[in-house]
């Protein structure tokens, strides 16, 4: 799983608002139309074209925007916005290493980087969250999870891979994931327990990973036959996943600390 599955919740509020589900416009031109303050989640926005729009306070977040392009006034701002987050979270660019180094670089600078923030974390914010959004413990959680499903799971092929506590995504049920195996009512001190073992999983997989390791063939976890990654691809979407997941509850704690 990518970090761009990432959920808010199972059903998003609505703050009052309309809510629009499963429309399809595509293909439809809007004139003149009013989507001040209008939230879009989980949706396709790929070929859209805005012309003479007041887009003040506009804010995009997307995961996969690396791999495309996005214009604005006739310039990709892409290689722009990717060189402005990899100077904001130092170490980030080795997400797309492909050597076994510079896959262990990349991995002590974000354990280093998410060691940083959870220490930082007043107690009073580890369960709070902004509307939609997971809190730092269900964030933590999740991690636990991808690093089951790409290391546990994919890499490793462990046949019962993923731990209980892991919090699962928007539409897992859909794809076959069994939730039962799933719980929610996790204290903290379980949380940082469970997350430091992958932790070390995964570094001492690193540790001792070869370059013809890191080239051999394995099965998406979630079940995507058309994708078969190597063993160095689930590794770049485990560091995708923690940086990713990284920049959206630093983003969400600076907002509630404003609020507090």
């Amino acid at each position: 799983m990518t970090a761009s599955e990432k959920p808010a919740t199972e059903n998003p509020a609505t703050d009052g608002g309309s809510l629009v589900e499963r429309a399809n416009f595509e293909g439809a031109t809007f004139v003149r139309a009013n989507f001040t303050g209008a939230t879009i989640r989980f949706s396709d926005v790929s070929g859209m074209t805005m012309r003479s729009v007041d887009v003040g306070g506009l804010d995009i977040d997307s995961h996969d925007l690396a791999f495309g392009s996005l214009f604005v006034n006739g310039v990709d701002v892409v290689p722009l916005v990717e060189a402005e987050l990899n100077r904001q979270f130092p170490g980030r660019d080795l997400q797309k290493a492909t050597t076994p180094q510079g896959l262990r670089e990349g991995w002590v600078a974000v354990q280093a980087a998410w060691r940083r923030t959870v220490d930082d974390t007043p107690a009073s914010l580890i369960d709070a969250h902004v509307p939609d959004e997971w809190s730092l413990a269900q964030t933590l959680r999740h991690l636990v999870l991808a690093t089951d499903a790409w290391l546990r799971c994919a890499i490793l092929q462990v046949p019962e891979p993923f731990h209980e506590i892991g919090q699962l995504f928007t539409g897992a049920e859909a794809m076959g994931v069994d939730t039962s195996a799933f719980r929610d009512d996790v204290p903290f001190e379980e949380v940082l327990r469970v997350r430091a073992e992958r932790q070390q999983m995964v570094t001492a997989f690193l540790d001792d990973v070869t370059e013809d390791t890191l080239a051999e063939q394995r099965n998406d976890p979630w079940g995507d036959e058309d994708w078969h990654p190597s063993v160095g691809d689930c590794v770049r979407v485990i560091l995708e996943e923690e940086w990713a997941h990284l920049r959206y509850i630093r983003r969400d704690l600076a907002l509630l600390t404003q609020q507090s």
